[in-house]
């Protein structure tokens, strides 16, 4: 299945420029995070498939506005041409704005998702904001990923996780990365893959 992941910028050369050709292929879209309502209804409705979508720290307007056309998923797991997708936005709470978690809200969250996952025997890509603490985050508080993010990769091992949050020119962020047998990928901006 060829995925099309945004995060964090609205992409020029989609938003401006738009190829149907380039994107023909696509037959789900994923949002993590930190983009305009407007931007996510402008892709589902040219590319003509899904968009699921997370929380970033800065969607505080989707509560009023929401994407049109888009699924939110956060807290929940939804199945997709086979595939399990779970949801878990936001990030380390540093202000009093919504999107924002301590590492034990987060995995209050986690936790209340053990049962969906027990009885799809799994789940396959992660979906979140910020990626997992010390694999690719930042320092300072807002950057910081969960700890709680690692423990879930390491008791399911599922095959994916997609984050945004961390823009490629911090610190020189590798796109991709591999925590034991999960495959993280940073969606800032726009990435293509197949899974």
């Amino acid at each position: 299945m060829k995925i099309l992941l945004v995060s964090d910028i609205e992409n020029e050369y989609i938003w401006d420029h738009f190829e149907p050709e380039r994107f023909k292929d696509i037959e789900l879209i994923i949002s993590c995070g930190d983009l305009q309502a407007s931007y996510l209804s402008f892709l589902v409705t040219m590319i003509h498939v899904p968009l699921f979508y997370v929380h970033g720290n800065h969607d505080t307007t989707y509560q009023h506005h929401p994407p049109e056309g888009c699924d939110c998923i956060e807290d929940s797991l939804v199945t997709y041409k086979g595939y399990r997708f779970i949801g878990l936005g936001g990030s380390m709470k540093y202000s009093r704005r919504q999107h924002q978690y301590t590492d034990r809200e987060m995995q209050r969250r986690i936790h209340k998702l053990k049962r969906k996952i027990h009885r799809h025997k799994g789940f396959d890509v992660l979906v979140t904001h910020v990626p997992p603490f010390g694999l690719g985050d930042g320092e300072d508080l807002c950057h910081q990923g969960f700890k709680s993010f690692i423990g879930l990769l390491e008791k399911y091992e599922p095959p994916y996780m997609f984050h945004g949050h961390m823009h490629l020119s911090y610190n020189r962020q590798n796109r991709i990365q591999t925590y034991n047998k999960t495959t993280i990928i940073n969606g800032y901006g726009y990435y293509i893959l197949d899974i």
